[in-house]
């Protein structure tokens, strides 16, 4: 494994091992998640086994901004939209009907997608280098504690991964809300950092 401070060169060369099906370890504003591909099923595979994890577990993504998000999942529904708009970057991941360019494996066999842009930079610097949304599930093995520390991301899952991308600690705290808007109304599926009452008076203003 190579680790490397977050650099823009750095974010460069881990573009590359993506784009070539590898993984990499990145920071994101809550934990280090494990960026793939998610176009590639060989690479999309290989996080599972990382991760020690059924590969019918969903996972998922970051992008740089909306318009990424757009390009690559698709045109989002106007709630999706002023959600999207009011607590993006950010801590909410909203769940989106999967396109066929992602990998079956990312949708977990569900036909949809959750996607997010997270408030750090280097995240979504790594995703704008490689053109495309990335895998994001916690860098640990399933079962264990997710890391906010690169250390001890070397330490459990160096010896399996292509590249860390190092900047230091990250902030930790809940883990992002999932809302799966490609209903009718907003549903809740996972509680988290966004407060659910703020996911529904943001669709009530819409």
């Amino acid at each position: 494994m190579l680790r490397l401070r977050a650099t823009p060169a750095a974010i460069e060369q881990a573009a590359r091992v993506i784009l070539a099906g590898g993984v990499v370890a990145l920071p994101t504003d809550t934990l280090y998640g494990l960026a793939a591909d998610p176009r590639r099923a060989d690479a999309v595979a290989r996080v599972a086994d990382i991760k020690e994890r059924p590969a019918e577990r969903a996972m998922p993504l970051i992008a740089a901004d909306l318009e990424q998000v757009a390009a690559c999942i698709g045109a989002l529904p106007p709630m999706a939209r002023a959600l999207a708009l009011a607590f993006w970057p950010g801590p909410l991941t909203l769940v989106l009907d999967a396109p066929p360019t992602l990998a079956p494996e990312v949708s977990g066999g569900t036909g949809r997608v959750g996607v997010r842009v997270p408030a750090h930079d280097v995240a979504r610097a790594l995703c704008r280098a490689c053109g495309s949304p990335l895998t994001a599930t916690s860098a640990n093995i399933s079962g264990a504690p997710a890391s906010a520390s690169p250390d001890e991301v070397e330490r459990t899952l160096g010896a399996r991964i292509d590249l860390l991308l190092d900047a230091g600690p990250t902030p930790g705290g809940a883990a992002s809300t999932i809302v799966d808007v490609t209903g009718s109304a907003p549903r809740l599926i996972r509680a988290g950092a966004v407060p659910w009452s703020e996911v529904l008076a943001c669709v009530d203003r819409g």
